[in-house]
């Protein structure tokens, strides 16, 4: 049992609080507990402890954890509370723009410059199936449109022979620091360099090839391996196939969203596969056997007399393998299903008015005659050694 105090309690806020209320909590207390104003011993622990508490209940996924489970639920979910400022309230900006109208830390913890190698940014493309393409693999070229690193200028966006110089407006560092006096205290003001864009270097003599810009856009055809078993929304990755990164940096991912048409005989449930059959009356009462298409071709049913309408029978690793698992299949379900004619001849008509008519007298005669004697009456009646072609 975790001897934390309530997030509830540390805010003074209700357990049915709005997130608006929870903000504007965390605004009133973080002026009256933050270390440049509140100078006791505790103050520090006390901004803390207040800072951990807004990161969960600010959180939608981290608050209904800590509803239901409490502290220990947030720690057996992999939480772990390492708060600081500047970079754990990435949206709190909005508390001290009335004062700076800008992004700030408090003095004592550094800001962040965008200089530096900075990782592409992922694309996506679609690709669609036939239903059993899903079900056992495919292969399939796509076009993807993305910038790629510049090859004249290596990346750097100077001309070839040339290069970045740092920028001397930030010193190379990409930042633009001011100290500003508040009445909650000294803050710091942290922008990008209006110059270099918080890069940090300025390209003198630009690159010619892509503009200054160090990547150019490009088109590639890639070659995509679907394995088996993919369904409808899967969305695979292909690492490094994204869009180039810049100053050196790594490249995105490439993601690949599978559509899979439908099939007008399966219908897929996760990895198991459902199908029907339809039989008429006869064959449900006396029993028969049926070939049953599946993913992996024809199968024998065997029905047994006396089927129910609406029976399921099992088909066990009949069906969808288990993507990048080929050992481990779902199973194909096969309902059966009476099937109704909507028009029938005089003679089936007549036959079935009998059958009406010996069911009415197997239910009035059920406890007077003996069951094997009513069996083989029903049997004969559905199999007549002579039908009249002329009836």
């Amino acid at each position: 049992m975790s001897n934390k105090r309530d997030y509830y309690e540390i805010l003074g806020v209700s357990r049915s609080a709005t997130p608006e209320e929870i903000k504007k909590s965390f605004r009133k207390k973080a002026k009256e507990c933050h270390p440049d104003t509140n100078k006791s011993p505790e103050a520090e622990a006390q901004f803390k402890e207040l800072g951990e508490a807004y990161d969960v209940l600010s959180d939608a996924q981290k608050r209904q954890v800590y509803d239901n489970y409490g502290h220990d639920g947030l720690k057996s979910g992999g939480y772990s509370p390492s708060w600081d400022f500047a970079s754990g309230f990435p949206d709190l900006s909005d508390l001290f723009a009335s004062f700076f109208g800008g992004g700030f830390g408090p003095s004592g913890f550094g800001g962040r410059g965008r200089y530096g190698p900075q990782r592409g940014n992922d694309i996506g493309v679609e690709v669609g199936l036939e239903f059993m393409e899903a079900v056992r693999g495919a292969q399939r070229e796509v076009d993807i449109s993305r910038s790629e690193t510049c090859e004249p200028c290596q990346g750097s966006g100077a001309s070839p022979g040339s290069g970045p110089t740092a920028c001397t407006t930030c010193g190379g560092q990409g930042q633009i620091r001011q100290t500003t006096q508040t009445i909650i205290g000294h803050f710091t003001q942290i922008t990008p360099c209006p110059r270099c864009q918080g890069i940090g270097q300025v390209v003198m003599d630009p690159c010619s090839w892509c503009q200054g810009q160090g990547r150019r856009a490009a088109n590639k055809k890639l070659n995509i391996t679907v394995p088996a078993g993919v369904d409808e929304g899967t969305r695979l990755r292909i690492g490094q196939e994204g869009e180039s990164g810049m100053m050196g940096g790594p490249p995105g991912d490439l993601y690949v969203l599978i559509r899979v048409k439908q099939h007008p005989q399966f219908q897929r449930d996760g990895y198991d596969v459902i199908s029907r059959c339809l039989l008429s009356y006869p064959e449900l009462a006396l029993g028969c056997e049926r070939e049953i298409e599946t993913v992996d071709g024809t199968e024998r049913l065997k029905i047994p007399a006396g089927t129910q309408n609406g029976q399921v029978f099992t088909f066990k690793g009949k069906g969808i393998p288990v993507i990048n698992q080929p050992n481990r299949r779902g199973n194909h379900y096969v309902q059966v299903e009476i099937q109704i004619p909507s028009k029938i001849s005089g003679q089936e008509k007549r036959l079935l008015e009998q059958l009406r008519d010996l069911n009415a007298q197997v239910a009035t005669h059920t406890t007077h005659a003996p069951k094997q004697d009513l069996k083989s009456r029903l049997k004969n009646w559905l199999k007549p050694p002579e039908l009249n072609p002329q009836s």
